[in-house]
């Protein structure tokens, strides 16, 4: 069985139970709901205990089940095709250019980290349309400056 396989057979149970997602996670817990769906769609990996729970809920076999503990093959087709996944892309596209100046400026020559990383996502009633509200919190991580020498910083935070 490959990891798309084991996705499928799990959404296949989540349908025929009519589970949804909150109820899942609940079950699951012990760590972000993001990180839960990302394991159970094949893009993340569930540690031992949850992976426990997760073939328990789903009644998995324990081959089924190391594999929900396997570091995944992650990422997909780019640019992505479904229109929700796109939209993210494309604020990236556009805003990318902004968002990475902002942020040098605030911290230096680095990046925000995709791994030290939280995510929270929050529905806010609005009477022209419910709105998706989305907070990212990365870790900064600066680049190294190699062999710096002549009291120059090892690393890219901020000059002041």
């Amino acid at each position: 069985m490959k990891r798309e396989q084991l996705s499928e057979k799990i959404l296949d149970i989540k349908r025929e139970k009519g589970w949804t997602w909150r109820y899942i996670c609940d079950e699951i817990g012990g760590v972000s709901d993001v990180l839960i769906v990302g394991a159970l769609l094949g893009q993340m990996k569930l540690v031992k205990p949850l992976a426990k729970k997760a073939a328990v809920l789903f009644g998995l076999s324990e081959v089924e089940e190391r594999m929900l503990n396997e570091v995944p093959y992650r990422g997909t087709q780019m640019p992505p095709t479904d229109p929700l996944i796109y939209r993210f892309f494309e604020m990236v596209m556009v805003n990318g250019p902004a968002w990475k100046a902002l942020i040098e400026e605030e911290f230096g020559d680095g990046i925000m980290s995709a791994i030290d990383f939280d995510f929270q996502m929050d529905r806010l009633p609005n009477p022209k349309g419910d709105r998706v509200k989305i907070v990212m919190s990365g870790k900064f991580l600066p680049y190294k400056y190699y062999g710096a020498q002549q009291g120059i910083p090892e690393y890219g935070f901020k000059e002041e």
